[in-house]
């Protein structure tokens, strides 16, 4: 059949259209995706105040609202476009419950647009499948079911409750430490549900290393010489004793013997088993101990091979393989690979063994290849992933290590000691997983119980107890496992914040080391309310949310009575937090003794110091305020000039030279002077109608790329002189070593846009003649066509980001857009290969 593409509305996601028979009938196919989640949950627009919410009001006044995820991709606008008129719907989403969860989000939005059933007639259809192969999605097709309500309100539940406890924990306790204490070095104190007990395992490890106590202990090693060149080390039965004088009455004992003496020989066949079926939590751990890559991000590479069909879905807690798997199908893709296509044909020869009997979450099936790739198609961190899921695969079908383990026994005087060697027999799967292979040890001599074997040396060693090291990923992700602290598509998520909000750095060998920031919250937590970190809370919750999903469970009620638990805590947490400020005291400068003097206060006229630490701010010790800045650059003095509306000094931010720079009042960015400005806005936003420093005297035309923004000149720029957006990140360059530029209060004709008068120096002006000084329109006077070139600032931080989508120019600087625009990145459509396999 033929199939038509083309993008969306949005430019973000593909639309494929084709026909086909759909219930026994012609019918015409639009295949589309979304970005993830349609909607997200957020507190409608006053809640989100910090400064004139009690965080208290959070648990049940402040009503909730959904909001388009992105609304930049306007996906709700998107799908009704293409939904209307359609008759039917048939939902492809990913088959977990965040998957079911945006079903309904696509279903709110479409069914408005789309033809009203006739009678009982069924419109809406669920596709259950878990790769994207062609065998999958046929099967799926032909079994469409119908989406599952509960398991979404489980997702919304979950959503509803991170949020209102997330939000009124993280914004009380960022406010009150923030105002405080100078070097946190977080831009966000955050509480999480599930964040906050991830960090309360990684502290408990910190705290029993920091209490470990060595003790010395002893060690009596024997060893033997079989043969004159040979010596064999025995290990004492007794392993050790921590007494010094017992040990060297044991060393005194045996001494006296001359030879050891065999005692027994038993030879015993052992099993090393085969592992079972992968599934998320397993491949995460061995991505992170032995791959070396961090939980997200090697979550961020399963889902893009799952996307281009190279894996079967990566979100699973299954280890056991449906009875109706096709092992050998998925065996025979791997035949041709050279890796390991000796072990695959052999394995397909001799026949497959039968898989062990793993757990049956109901979900999924375990994660496995689906297709043959090679390094050079996946490259990098993708095929090692790969390769490691697919070696796993063959090993779950290939036979168990066996292995001869020996042990013989000796006596030397009263003593005995042992020594244990073991020879592989039948390697297995450690043939495809060689890192789990048997380590070859030296063959033990042929010998009989009654054998005399001369002694080499017996001597005392004197070693210590060593302390637990820190936790790994791999570590935490059990302790998570067993716990049930998130889910396995959330796991990743909460290790990442953890070490985002710097409670925790990465060591060497993925080892998670908590900081100063991460113990104290923990120690205070524990001070104040244990439940507030211990896994006992969050687990609970988790299994009601499974129950909402089952259908076990009445939605409102769980909701309701987890947030007054919650609100409980926090009232008490509130009341107590004196406990946790005694240790912060301990570990953190306050405000005042923080910083260096920077700027004067246009209260006091002292010198208010500049906290550097995340966030930045600026903060006056006479009269106890503090004002924040902008963050992600750096702040200097701006000349010593100050604001005319409440005689603070300026300061300026800048994001480096090649980024963009303004000056800003400390007041005026915390307390905005006028009813048209936000909070946040710098001098390039200020509408004062006189002040040299304002939009009003400085804004020339409206920005090429965004909506809203205007180019502001950046008076502090030459002689590189430029002009940047008061909203997005682009840069217009222009006049290159002029003398100096201003902005003219007339505007131009043409667009509207304010006119610059412009000084060159003799040596190197461009102007025709002897000319040096020329007065025009940046967008369309002639003169400066060639002096002008647009760019993007270099952020230290995606903070700024430039506007999308095609418009006309209106108002200043309309009839001229300087070449060269950046087309934002497109997020990667996801669907588009389901569409290829119905055409």
């Amino acid at each position: 059949g033929n199939m038509s593409s083309r993008k969306g509305l949005n430019g973000a996601c593909s639309v494929h259209e084709y026909t086909g028979s759909f219930a026994g009938q012609s019918a015409h196919f639009k295949m589309t995706s979304v970005c993830g989640h349609v909607m997200t949950l957020d507190f409608i627009g006053k809640y989100n105040s910090w400064d004139k919410v009690d965080p208290a009001e959070l648990f049940s006044k402040a009503p909730t609202e959904k909001k388009e995820a992105n609304p930049k991709l306007t996906m709700v606008k998107f799908l009704q476009v293409e939904g209307r008129g359609c008759d039917c719907i048939v939902l492809w989403l990913d088959c977990d419950k965040e998957g079911e969860n945006i079903c309904f989000e696509v279903l709110d939005a479409v069914l408005p647009v789309m033809n009203k059933p006739r009678g009982s007639e069924r419109t809406i259809y669920r596709a259950k499948f878990s790769s994207i192969t062609d065998t999958d999605i046929c099967n799926a097709m032909n079994h469409l079911g119908e989406p599952n309500r509960n398991e979404a309100l489980s997702v919304d539940a979950r959503q509803e409750l991170d949020l209102r406890i997330g939000c009124a924990f993280t914004r009380f306790q960022t406010k009150y430490f923030q105002g405080k204490y100078g070097n946190l070095d977080s831009s966000l104190i955050s509480f999480g549900p599930c964040q906050t007990p991830t960090l309360g395992f990684c502290v408990e490890r910190h705290d029993k290393i920091q209490s470990f106590k060595p003790e010395t202990y002893w060690v009596l090693q024997a060893k033997v010489n079989p043969e004159k060149e040979s010596s064999l080390t025995l290990d004492w039965d007794r392993v050790r004793v921590f007494d010094r004088e017992v040990a060297q009455m044991f060393l005194n004992i045996t001494k006296m013997a001359k030879e050891a003496k065999v005692e027994s020989v038993s030879k015993k066949e052992k099993v090393k088993q085969r592992p079972l079926a992968l599934n998320t939590v397993e491949m995460l751990r061995v991505a992170s101990a032995a791959l070396g890559m961090g939980p997200q991000h090697a979550m961020q590479i399963a889902e893009r091979l799952y996307t281009q069909g190279y894996i079967s879905y990566p979100r699973t807690e299954t280890t056991h393989y449906p009875e109706n798997f096709d092992l050998k199908g998925c065996l025979r893709q791997q035949a041709s690979n050279p890796y390991w296509a000796e072990t695959v044909n052999a394995l397909l020869s001799e026949g497959i063994n039968r898989p062990r009997k793993g757990h049956d979450a109901g979900d999924h099936p375990p994660i496995t290849p689906m297709r043959a790739a090679t390094e050079a198609e996946l490259g990098g961190d993708g095929w090692r992933l790969y390769e490691y899921i697919t070696r796993h695969f063959i090993a779950t079908v290939s036979a168990d290590c066996k292995y001869l383990q020996t042990t013989i026994s000796f006596s030397i005087g009263p003593e005995r000691f042992t020594c244990v060697g073991k020879v592989v027999t039948s390697p297995g799967f450690t043939e495809i997983m060689p890192w789990h292979s048997i380590p070859l040890e030296e063959s033990l001599p042929h010998c009989e119980k009654g054998d005399l074997f001369p002694i080499g040396e017996i001597k005392l060693l004197e070693k210590q107890t060593s302390p637990p090291d820190y936790l790994t990923e791999a570590e935490l992700i059990t302790l998570m496992e067993k716990h049930g602290i998130g889910t396995d598509a959330s796991i990743p998520v909460h290790i990442n914040n953890i070490c985002q909000r710097n409670y925790v750095t990465v060591e060497s060998g993925r080892r998670l080391k908590p900081t100063n920031l991460g113990i104290v919250l923990v120690h205070g937590y524990y001070k104040i309310d244990a439940e507030l970190v211990l896994p006992t809370i969050r687990s609970a919750v988790e299994k009601q949310l499974n129950l909402i999903a089952l259908g076990k469970a009445n939605y409102h009620q769980v909701l309701e009575h987890t947030l007054d638990i919650f609100k409980r805590k926090f009232h008490y947490f509130v009341d107590s937090i004196a406990g946790m400020d005694e240790l912060m005291e301990v570990s953190f400068s306050p405000l005042a003794a923080t910083g260096k003097p920077l700027s004067r206060c246009g209260k006091c006229h002292r010198f208010m110091k500049y906290i550097q630490a995340k966030p930045s701010r600026l903060h006056c010790s006479h009269c106890d305020d503090t004002y924040s800045l902008p963050q992600n650059g750096t702040i200097k003095l701006y000349k010593e000039l100050r604001c005319p509306l409440d005689d603070f000094e300026l300061v300026l931010w800048s994001s480096g030279s090649r980024g963009k720079s303004y000056p800003l009042c400390p007041y005026c960015y915390n307390h905005p002077p006028f009813r048209d400005m936000k909070k946040g806005m710098g001098c390039n936003e200020c509408t004062h109608p006189t002040c040299q420093h304002s939009l009003s005297m400085l804004g020339i035309g409206q920005c090429v790329e965004c909506e809203n923004g205007v180019l502001v000149l950046d008076s502090t720029s030459g002689p590189k002189w430029k002009m940047a957006c008061n909203k997005c990140n682009v840069i217009v360059h222009f006049f290159e070593n002029a003398h100096k530029v201003r902005v003219s209060p007339e505007t131009c004709e043409l667009c509207e846009a304010a006119l610059v008068d412009v000084d060159f120096n003799k040596a190197k002006s461009p102007l025709p003649g002897d000319e040096t000084q020329h007065s025009g329109c940046v967008f369309c006077d002639p003169v400066f066509q060639d002096l002008v070139e647009l760019k993007h600032a270099a952020m230290r931080h995606p903070m700024h980001r430039g506007g999308q989508g095609k418009r006309q120019g209106r108002g200043r600087g309309k009839g001229r857009r300087p070449g060269g625009r950046l087309n934002p990145k497109k997020p990667k459509d996801k669907m588009a290969a389901l569409a290829a396999y119905f055409v």
